[in-house]
């Protein structure tokens, strides 16, 4: 399917303002795991015939690994060149594949003067089916095991735990939980800009203790709503040779593939 993704500069021209902003991400537009995600959300938001558009070579990174490693400079510099160019086209309401740049652009935008509605994809895509501008079918993951992944940046940090496990159970799927889930939730391993470098040294990576968790529940997917929680898992299941048995999935790969989008 050839979708067309125009630039918000190219609707302004034309007079037009879409009703959301895609904020694609750095992991989103340039790492080949994670542009399967991107893809995947845009034919659902072409399928509900939403009206969208992205920065293109206008955005650039959020911050969010400047901040969480200590350079507050080089994250304000970041943000404020970001936030010049959304105000110039008054941007309203943003989606994001992404927790991270989810949870910067919402928590700390607005001290420096960027005040958007922020949604993360799956809260979006969970709305899109209760306005039934969306539906789905579950025959494709019809009882298949399923174990959701929190991200940090959605479950503990901003409270999103319910949308991405309403659309699991849309999918007719058996969810299943990990012992570590929700408000007790624990990190994939790549928090904190950690995606970047190498673990300190202790008795065990992050990762493969999630992983480990994960595979006790005997999942045939795990669910995830992050890119670097994605890469991380599935690290993990190499780790354990379990990744021809078990697969990482975004969420909005499983809605996509559920509809043959």
């Amino acid at each position: 399917m050839d979708i067309k993704i125009p630039t918000v500069a190219a609707l302004a021209a034309e007079g037009k303002v879409p009703e959301i902003l895609f904020w694609v991400g750095c992991a989103g537009s340039f790492d080949e795991r994670a542009k399967k995600i991107t893809k995947s959300f845009v034919k659902i938001l072409h399928k509900a015939g939403v009206s969208f558009a992205v920065l293109g070579s206008e955005e650039s990174c959020t911050g969010d690994p400047a901040k969480r490693s200590g350079n507050e400079f080089l994250f304000q510099m970041q943000a404020l060149a970001n936030i010049e160019v959304m105000n110039a086209y008054q941007v309203m309401r943003i989606v994001t594949t992404c927790p991270h740049c989810f949870n910067t652009l919402k928590n700390e935008y607005p001290s420096l003067g960027g005040n958007y509605e922020v949604m993360h994809h799956t809260t979006f895509i969970n709305t899109l089916i209760k306005e039934e501008r969306f539906t789905i079918s579950g025959s494709e993951y019809k009882g298949k095991r399923i174990t959701y992944h929190d991200p940090c940046y959605l479950g503990r940090a901003n409270q999103v735990y319910e949308a991405p496990r309403e659309l699991i159970q849309k999918l007719d799927a058996e969810l299943v939980e990990m012992k570590n889930c929700k408000s007790k939730g624990l990190c994939c391993g790549a928090g904190g800009a950690q995606m970047f470098k190498e673990p300190e040294k202790g008795n065990k990576d992050i990762n493969i203790e999630r992983t480990e968790q994960a595979l006790e529940t005997k999942p045939e997917i795990i669910a995830a709503g992050c890119p670097f929680c994605n890469t991380m898992m599935t690290d993990g299941l190499k780790n354990k040779e379990q990744e021809n048995k078990v697969l990482v999935q975004d969420i909005a790969e499983l809605i996509s593939n559920a509809e043959d989008l």
